[in-house]
């Protein structure tokens, strides 16, 4: 069982920057495969980013890719997502969530077990 917390959303301006957080409880964190989603008002929820945990190896949305970036510390249990030059049309609700390696795609919302309640992320032109 794991239980995943984000934090660090906000209100910011467009070209700002803004880092979140996801801290996660659970003995088995450092084996979990973890990915974050986003969900704007009238719209699917979407792939972000996502790091496995064997080889730390990333995964990027196109319209993110450049911009973004993931990372982990299992020492700490948390994951973390880095957003610069963000732009209004990056405004979401943001999960962080965590899936086991079997049968694992970076992608799919399926693909993940467990999943945190959200952080608001809202960017101004």
């Amino acid at each position: 069982q794991v239980q995943l917390v984000e934090s660090g959303g906000g209100l910011v301006q467009a070209g700002d920057s803004l880092r979140l957080s996801c801290a996660a409880s659970g003995r088995t964190f450092s084996s979990y495969n973890m990915g974050w989603f986003r969900q704007a008002p009238g719209k699917e929820r979407e792939f972000v980013a996502a790091i496995r945990w064997s080889t730390l190896t990333t995964y990027y949305a196109g319209s993110v890719k450049g911009r973004f970036t993931t990372s982990r510390d299992n020492t700490k249990n948390t994951v973390y997502l880095q957003m610069n030059s963000l732009k209004p049309e990056d405004t979401a609700v943001y999960y962080c969530a965590a899936g086991g390696s079997a049968g694992w795609g970076p992608v799919s919302p399926g693909a993940y077990a467990y999943w945190g309640q959200g952080t608001q992320v809202t960017v101004s032109s």
